[in-house]
């Protein structure tokens, strides 16, 4: 088995040197670009495992680039950037990021991370990617949203680890520790917040009323419940 292949994209040349060289000294491959044009059109034949994104891109908006790749490609997208404010982080996670990492950082911290969100994904069921629930099928594999009607509808890497997360535990509650410890990230309001931005997206591709939702119920002070019959395979 190859080793994992981590993208790296940033217009800085020593910030991608140092993190090529960590990663690798680290066992995993790496694929380094300067402009996004560059880096997309390598992933027409590249399939990463993780992909590094800095937001200050001289070619393309990183945001909607962090977007695009995680809704449509559903990649793992972790952010690299110099923007520290709270409101950068909790865009770039409501776009669909899986973390986010400000400049300047020890690259052993970056080296961490990917493990860390590596071990996240394998840790995820293997035996099925596909559920169905109350009239969808949910498939992981696609990122994808089945109606009965065969109508499809994308959702992110991110929004499905929220998916599946409560399609591994019906009719369970979930608190918000819970959630953070399985799906990891540092609890605080930007977590809080992205999870609720991906709670509200799930609803509104599942067509729920968002003032009396039947599947995503919220129990305010407590966390959420997922009351659909789920079954796997």
């Amino acid at each position: 088995m190859s080793a994992p292949l981590v993208t790296i994209l940033d217009d800085e040349p020593a910030i991608r040197t140092m993190l090529s060289d960590a990663l690798e000294d680290a066992g995993f491959r790496t694929m380094a670009f300067a402009r996004a044009t560059e880096f997309e059109a390598a992933l027409r034949s590249a399939r990463p495992d993780i992909c590094l994104v800095d937001l200050s891109l001289p070619d393309r908006d990183g945001l909607t680039l962090v977007h695009r790749l995680a809704l449509e490609q559903g990649a793992t997208v972790i952010i690299i950037s110099g923007r520290a404010q709270v409101q950068d982080k909790v865009t770039g996670l409501e776009l669909g990021a899986d973390d986010y990492i400000i400049k300047p950082f020890d690259p052993a911290e970056v080296v961490a991370r990917v493990r860390a969100r590596l071990r996240r994904d394998s840790a995820a069921p293997q035996s099925s990617e596909t559920a169905r629930f109350n009239g969808w099928v949910a498939h992981f594999d696609r990122y994808i949203l089945e109606d009965e009607s065969g109508a499809e509808t994308p959702f992110s890497h991110a929004e499905g680890e929220v998916l599946r997360l409560f399609l591994e535990r019906p009719k369970r509650l979930i608190s918000r520790q819970a959630m953070q410890e399985a799906l990891g990230g540092a609890a605080g309001d930007s977590f809080d917040r992205a999870m609720d931005v991906r709670i509200s997206r799930l609803r509104t591709k599942l067509r729920e009323d968002p003032r009396n939702p039947r599947l995503i119920k919220t129990i305010y002070g407590a966390g959420y419940i997922f009351l659909g019959d789920v079954t796997w395979g």
